[in-house]
């Protein structure tokens, strides 16, 4: 009976551990290319490898290093020269910036001496030449700081003023619905004025009969100042007739709608103590009152 020769493993010869890496391990192996190699030991075998022999090669390899330390040294002494002439002109040119700026703050410190000069020489022809009303005419006026009891309105966005919604909010200049507006500003203002509030201001900005509030792009100006919200309100009176004749009123119902509506964030709160600055700019107007003709008679 004939054996069965033994069985041959078919199984792949292991994987060398790095297979993965035959890019790199070529690299490493052979970092001159072949070309390259060929050329320098064809080069060897001619002779023409290393440094040069012949006497002729020898001087131009010296005349070379020669005109090359000679270019460096030049251009090292050509620095060497330039470079006080380019320090002192820099110098200079510091020396007229820190001059030029040093005249532009003395002309703006001026500027706002004569400013502040204008604005009391303003405050006391009000206070002076107010007649017998004329602590009334500076407080209407702004002329002079205030203080006394009163109400505080904080007015702020809402927490996710990216909100949509319908209504007639959504025609103004503003995208979302949750945002202060220009105009929600003046109903506070103008409610606040109707209840009886004396004097006000607006982030420590006082109001007065020329007072604007606007808005540039999405901002809020008033009398072209821009404020940032959360905006606080402060007005002089009567803090508890005061608050609750403002709640009252349309404008207080309106800014309650805005909260109920629009989550926009309010808080009214009586003071007793509150401190108002005076405007920081006024313009002054003059008039003369009216006088009738006195004849001398009486009127029929």
């Amino acid at each position: 009976m004939s054996q069965q020769p033994p069985g041959r493993s078919t199984a792949p010869p292991p994987k060398r551990p790095d297979a993965s890496m035959l890019l790199l391990t070529n690299v490493m192996e052979h970092s001159l290319d072949d070309g390259y190699a060929e050329a320098a030991a064809r080069r060897e075998a001619d002779g023409r490898a290393g440094m040069p022999r012949t006497l002729k090669a020898k001087l131009g390899f010296a005349a070379c290093l020669v005109l090359a330390a000679l270019v460096v040294t030049l251009g090292a002494a050509q620095a060497r020269v330039t470079a006080p002439v380019l320090a002192k002109e820099r110098q200079e040119l510091i020396d007229r910036i820190d001059a030029e700026t040093a005249a532009a703050d003395t002309l703006e410190t001026q500027v706002e001496e004569v400013r502040d000069d204008v604005s009391s020489r303003q405050r006391k022809a009000l206070q002076e030449h107010g007649g017998d009303q004329g602590e009334l005419v500076a407080l209407l006026s702004g002329a002079t700081p205030v203080h006394g009891p009163g109400i505080k309105v904080v007015v702020d966005d809402a927490e996710d003023s990216d909100q949509g919604g319908g209504g007639p909010r959504e025609t103004s200049g503003f995208s979302d619905t949750g945002r202060v507006r220009d105009r929600d500003m003046q109903r506070v203002v103008n409610g606040l004025w109707e209840s009886g509030a004396e004097a006000i201001s607006i982030n420590g900005q006082r109001l007065t009969a020329l007072s604007a509030i606007r808005a540039a792009g999405d901002a809020i100006l008033v009398d072209n100042r821009p404020l940032v919200p959360p905006y606080t309100v402060l007005a002089v009176g009567d803090g508890k007739k005061l608050a609750a004749a403002f709640k009252d009123s349309a404008d207080g119902q309106y800014l309650q709608t805005l909260k109920d509506s629009f989550d926009i964030r309010t808080a009214i709160s009586v003071q007793e103590k509150l401190n108002l600055p005076a405007a920081p700019s006024l313009i002054v107007r003059t008039a003369e009152p009216y006088k009738a003709a006195d004849t001398g008679k009486g009127t029929s």
